[in-house]
């Protein structure tokens, strides 16, 4: 259930609105290609700027239009534990296969704050749980002991590593055996060579397929096949993320391709139209356009 290639799905808006019809579209989509699991209202979903009665809204949306066909692994995370816990219990009522949980954000726990936190909803909720280390995203990041303590709960099983660092998830598979997964596209073969079983993709949401074949192959140890894929989505997965905050890029990218609306709800802005030209360009390069 959480190795390979799993999508960080996008929230397409429609004049202000969830864009429910694109979104059983984008899911039928991944569906249709493969996808190894769907990955709803995580920061790709732009969960942040989504109401409460929102984000139920689409996780409940997406378990249904998935159909038990793979793992739905709902976005459930807050700041406030005892939010947290409440989406991961509706998270479960409605049928997902599991939760993912960022760090909490903005109040910067301790390591032990951290502990206590995914503890408490692991303990409330019977349901797996994949961890999210973004310290880019949250102010503040778990260390690999802190990781390791939390494998040691039963339904923790798996952690999102987005701190770009391969020293940090080296520590983990050495200290655990909790099964890691990349949370950046461009590292996701990288991570492979030190235990790393998949990616939670953003890219995924344009080429699923592709990102497939390249975790199909990272699973069957052939990294060296792997790295043609790697080579092949290099720049298209970095435009993705630099460009300007995610999920700005992806979704410019998806409005290029008439897969949804480009459209985003403030703080979040459109890409620039200097930016727009590079993607473009990079869509081209790709073979999409």
């Amino acid at each position: 259930m959480f190795t390979g290639a799993m999508v960080a799905l996008v929230t397409p808006f429609q004049d202000g609105d969830i864009d429910f019809q694109t979104l059983d579209e984008l899911i039928d989509f991944q569906l249709e290609n493969s996808i190894d699991a769907i990955v709803p209202v995580g920061t790709t979903g732009e969960s942040p700027t989504l109401s409460h009665d929102e984000h139920k809204q689409v996780i409940e949306r997406v378990v249904k239009a998935v159909g038990g066909q793979v793992p739905v692994i709902a976005g459930a995370g807050s700041n406030s534990t005892a939010e947290a816990i409440e989406l991961t219990a509706f998270s479960k009522t409605v049928g997902a296969d599991a939760t993912l949980q960022v760090g909490p954000y903005y109040n910067k726990p301790t390591q032990e704050g951290f502990y206590q936190h995914f503890k408490a909803i692991a303990e409330e909720v019977d349901l797996p749980i994949v961890l999210y280390n973004i310290p880019g995203r949250c102010g503040a990041g778990m260390t690999p002991e802190t990781i390791a303590r939390l494998a040691e709960i039963e339904n923790i099983v798996a952690v999102k590593e987005a701190t770009g660092s391969l020293d940090q998830a080296s520590e983990i598979a050495m200290r655990c055996d909790i099964t890691i997964i990349s949370g950046d596209d461009s590292l996701t073969l990288p991570l492979a060579s030190v235990g790393g079983k998949g990616v939670i993709s953003v890219v995924a949401n344009i080429v699923p397929t592709d990102v497939k074949a390249m975790t199909d192959l990272i699973l069957e140890g052939d990294l060296a096949s792997a790295r043609q894929w790697h080579k092949k989505l290099f720049a298209l997965s970095k435009n993705l993320l630099t460009l300007a905050t995610n999920p700005i890029p992806i979704k410019a990218a998806m409005a290029i391709l008439d897969m949804c609306s480009a459209e985003l709800r403030l703080p979040m802005t459109p890409l620039e139209e200097s930016k727009t030209a590079v993607l473009e360009q990079t869509l081209k390069d790709y073979g999409l356009l």
